[in-house]
């Protein structure tokens, strides 16, 4: 067969072809087949299989134990899988069986004034009963609850354990010393499951990152410990569920500082913000000629003016829950979601009129518009900073029909403010009335809100809206674009689908610790980001500086000095008059028509 370098194989296929020669050389099937023969045990006792041979799946290398070794190896692995050699082949066991025993207290030793402490763990949750025609043939100890055992999930998967807690008098309650070893328990009161640390870590990742229902996890989880009968495996669907709830509130209360403090967190404390953006007695720090005042001389207007940027996300929908009596909410307000009851109440003031549209035929205008009877809200809206990219705490709502929305975060002392928003056209008419008018929306009287349109949006409006909102004739607001809500949303779409059905609580915790996450990842990256930012601008003010200063000598004297009186009038009059902006709006006249030319000639 001829061979030459056009017959080379492609490089990602080379590991392949080395595969399958030593899969036709039988080489890995020999060496795989061989992992199922007992041998003798690591500690060279001479007949293991008299004692019981058990391998360990988990171990490195897959080694071989007798009973005693396997019990003293896993004295600190108790997660571990292990198999029992049963004279034919290697049948899955458990390390009950092996006759491990975890002691809480006395450094893993057994308590010396434990008598039988096991009644403390009986009676709470009931036993999983299974029935005998659902039992294998081949049974293994998963399936057969062996007695004084708890069951403990771990990222490993879901096991049998037999637990022992101190009974010495000073000894704390079993489910207090069952969570200083890091195990969760299920219940309070005579706990019979337990959640270990790991595996609850494990959940918020993979809800984080890859938006996993609790569901489909537990799921995984019955799999990993029985790839043959998953369904026989004790179903705790419901008790992950309630634990991992609680253990994200205590994670995100520990993050914040709440560990070294006995104050109960307030509004918008569960939540992460922009270090990047101004926020007086925080990143802010005021010389002594100068002031946060729009006015003053000595610090210039762009300086400390805050941006934001508002939209609305149809996509993340919630059905209405099916027992709202029955639900407990643990971070009501506390994170980025607004608080329930002065939202409510906030809606059912508020004037729900039908707005008709000035510009285009808006989307956003037509769902404020629009109501879905079957859903308790039709999505979220909230505000984040538009240069950054960061949630603003305490700002995002629940759409019950249309688009509604507030924010104010560490802006005492700011006095000028830029917001974006797809439909500022029209949402900006009457804001201060309908502020005003409400008695649970506060704005500081001497904020300047000056209203604008992102670029990509501004071209789907009438031709007058450009100049009007777009970003480029904004004063002091610098390069920006006003669309980064766009992409934010994609992180909470993840989790969209699987919080479309869960309990309002729940949702609004799920939600609250990705917007969490989104910012965190926000604040890791910011000086990487800023650099590179800092890096185009300068270039860019190169740039646009020689290109300036060569219009700058071609312009006559006297009409730049007419274009600089219009441009401050226009600006200054914006905010009460939008169609002021209209003097940087290009005039064309248009040319003859061929009629009149014609005619002419």
């Amino acid at each position: 067969m001829p061979t030459g370098p056009c017959l080379a194989l492609p490089r990602n296929h080379r590991p392949f072809s080395q595969f399958g020669r030593q899969l036709l050389g039988k080489t890995f099937m020999t060496m795989l087949m061989s992992q199922t023969k007992a041998h003798s045990c690591l500690c060279n006792y001479q007949k293991p299989w008299r004692d019981g041979v058990y391998k360990c799946q988990d171990c490195l290398g897959e080694p071989l134990y007798c009973t005693g070794c396997c019990r003293s190896q896993h004295h600190h692995n108790p997660f571990h899988w292990i198999s029992q050699w049963n004279g034919q082949f290697f049948e899955q066991s458990c390390l009950t069986q092996a006759g491990l025993v975890i002691h809480l207290g006395h450094d893993g030793k057994q308590c010396p004034a434990l008598a039988d402490r096991w009644d403390l763990f009986e009676g709470d949750e009931h036993e999983d009963q299974l029935e005998p025609e659902d039992l294998p043939f081949v049974s293994g100890p998963e399936f057969q609850p062996k007695e004084n055992t708890m069951v403990i999930i771990d990222k490993s998967g879901v096991h049998r354990l037999e637990i022992r807690c101190c009974d010495c008098p000073n000894a704390l309650s079993p489910d207090i010393q069952m969570f200083r070893h890091g195990f969760f328990p299920a219940s309070f009161n005579r706990p019979k499951t337990a959640f270990t640390f790991r595996v609850l870590d494990d959940f918020l990742l993979d809800d984080l990152e890859c938006g996993t229902s609790v569901m489909n996890y537990y799921s995984k989880l019955r799999q990993m410990t029985s790839s043959m009968f998953p369904h026989l495996v004790p179903d705790r669907y419901r008790e992950l569920m309630r634990v991992a709830r609680q253990w994200r509130q205590l994670k995100t209360m520990k993050w914040h500082g709440f560990g070294h403090r006995s104050d109960i967190p307030s509004t918008g404390e569960l939540a992460l913000f922009c270090p990047a953006c101004p926020q007086p007695g925080i990143n802010v720090l005021v010389a002594g000629d100068e002031s946060l005042d729009d006015d003053d001389k000595n610090s210039p207007s762009w300086k400390y003016t805050r941006s934001f940027v508002m939209d609305g996300n149809f996509k993340a929908e919630h059905l209405h829950p099916i027992k709202p009596f029955d639900e407990v909410w643990l971070s009501d307000g506390l994170g980025f979601m607004v608080g329930k009851d002065r939202y409510k109440m906030h809606l059912a003031e508020a004037a729900d009129m039908v707005e008709k549209s000035s510009c285009n035929n808006h989307r956003a205008v037509n769902q404020a518009n629009a109501a879905r009877h079957k859903l308790e809200s039709t999505g979220i809206g909230g505000v984040a900073c538009a240069r950054h990219g960061c949630f603003v705490p305490h700002s995002m709502v629940d759409f019950q029909k249309g688009e509604r929305r507030a924010a104010r975060h560490n802006m005492e002392g700011i006095s000028r403010a830029v917001t974006f928003y797809d439909i500022n056209c029209q949402y900006n008419k009457h804001f201060r009335a309908r502020v005003d008018a409400s008695r649970f929306l506060e704005m500081m009287q001497d904020l300047t809100i000056i209203p604008g349109i992102g670029l990509w949006h501004v071209h789907g409006h009438q031709d007058s809206c450009y100049v009007r909102y777009a970003s480029n004739f904004i004063d002091g607001i610098g390069r920006i674009d006003g669309e980064i809500m766009e992409t934010l949303w994609a992180r909470l779409n993840l989790i969209s689908p699987a919080a479309r059905g869960m309990s309002s609580p729940h949702r609004q915790e799920c939600l609250d610790y990705q917007m969490n996450d989104s910012n965190f990842c926000k604040m890791i990256h910011m000086k990487r980001t800023l650099c590179c930012k800092y890096k185009l601008a300068m270039n860019g003010i190169t740039e646009s500086g020689k290109a300036f200063d060569r219009l700058d000598e071609a312009a006559p004297a006297h009409l730049k000095t007419e274009w600089s009186a219009r441009e401050r009038r226009a600006q200054s009059s914006r905010l009460n008059d939008p169609e002021a902006m209209d003097e940087y709006e290009i005039n064309i006249k248009k040319g003859e028509s061929t009629s009149i030319v014609s005619i002419d000639v």
